[in-house]
């Protein structure tokens, strides 16, 4: 198999990192890995396949092209940055998946899930949008129960741990955990507005003009478009939590059709990136421990919505690593369809 120069924006990120490590695990033919980042990590060590590689400056690197474009760059090192520097490499003729809300809307830019919509990507479509954690776990679910009975409706409550705010939030949760333990004050919070240690918050980026939250939002619009049907009616509260790995959703779905939790669950069984969890009676059902560091979306809990008479709604918990399936393992598995499509030659 032909293998390819595949450079990672943002390589010193948590999920930078994980980008490596996936196209690593998922054995990608990586023939040269070119991680990036700014002038602060230039020179810095990271690992892939068992040997060191040193960090180059992104800014020299994009300077350059597109001399030594890589094939596929994968981004994670934020909106601006993508705004910035992603069009420079599709410019030279590289593929780019990005994990950064910048390009997710834009009506030129696949949002793409693999197990969703896969036929949205194109050969002259050199710019790809990642979409939102909380999205893709929660429409890796949805997708299949919506070509069964067709969706109307969706409410979600997600349980975002606290790695989805980068590795600064996950070292203020450790501090603070530590310091109740211990018996001492707990440091003040930096990263978010809240002691998150003991804590929930009800609120993930800005609030909105409606009321609701930029990210609460991104899951209402990124659905509509991934799953291809603006008639879809959602609303989201989303959530941190103290967890460090995995996010949690509970979600509830009305249908136009009526679908028993039987059958959701056998069509679910069936579905690809799926795996059901899900029997109360022996105290199984998904957890974020349980998810953390797996590369599959997993769904319990699956029952009738006792709040409907129609017997045409459902409701289920979803958890899936943030890290992996959310953004780094779905980012690969786009790279991946571009291969199995032969757009990546």
């Amino acid at each position: 198999m032909k293998k390819f120069k595949v450079a990672v924006v943002g390589a010193t990120g948590a999920v930078g990192r994980e980008m490596m490590r996936m196209l690593e695990v998922r054995d990608f033919p990586v023939g040269e890995i070119i991680p990036l980042a700014s002038l602060r990590s230039e020179g810095t060590k990271v690992v892939f396949r068992g040997k060191e590689v040193a960090v180059k400056n992104l800014e020299n690197f994009a300077a350059a092209l597109p001399s030594g474009a890589p094939a596929l760059a994968l981004f994670s090192a934020g909106g601006d940055i993508s705004k910035q520097y992603a069009p420079k490499f599709a410019a030279a003729g590289c593929f780019v998946v990005d994990n950064s809300s910048a390009f997710r809307m834009d009506a030129r830019v696949p949002l793409v899930v693999p197990e969703v919509n896969p036929d949205d990507l194109a050969a002259d479509k050199k710019i790809i949008a990642n979409p939102n954690c909380s999205t893709i776990q929660m429409v890796v679910a949805l997708n299949p129960l919506h070509l069964a009975a067709k969706i109307r409706r969706v409410i979600v409550a997600t349980y975002q741990s606290v790695s989805g705010a980068g590795g600064r939030a996950i070292e203020e949760l450790l501090a603070q955990t530590k310091a109740l333990a211990e018996g001492k004050p707990v440091p003040p919070p930096s990263k978010f507005a809240y002691q998150i240690a003991l804590n929930l918050i009800p609120q993930i980026d800005v609030f909105l003009d409606n009321g609701y939250t930029k990210e609460e939002m991104k899951m209402v619009n990124e659905t509509k478009k991934i799953m291809r049907d603006e008639s879809i009616e959602l609303s989201a509260t989303c959530v941190r939590v103290p967890v460090i790995r995995s996010h949690s959703e509970a979600v509830w779905v009305e249908f136009e059709k009526d679908i028993s939790p039987e059958a959701a669950r056998d069509i679910l069984r069936k579905s690809p990136g799926v795996e059901v969890v899900d029997d109360p009676a022996a105290k199984k059902y998904p957890m974020p421990l349980d998810a953390e560091n797996k590369q599959v979306t997993y769904v319990g809990r699956i029952r009738r919505d006792i709040s409907s008479s129609a017997k045409k709604s459902l409701t289920f918990w979803i958890v899936s690593d943030n890290l992996l399936k959310g953004a780094a393992l779905n980012a690969v598995e786009i790279a991946e369809t571009l291969l199995k499509k032969k757009f990546l030659v």
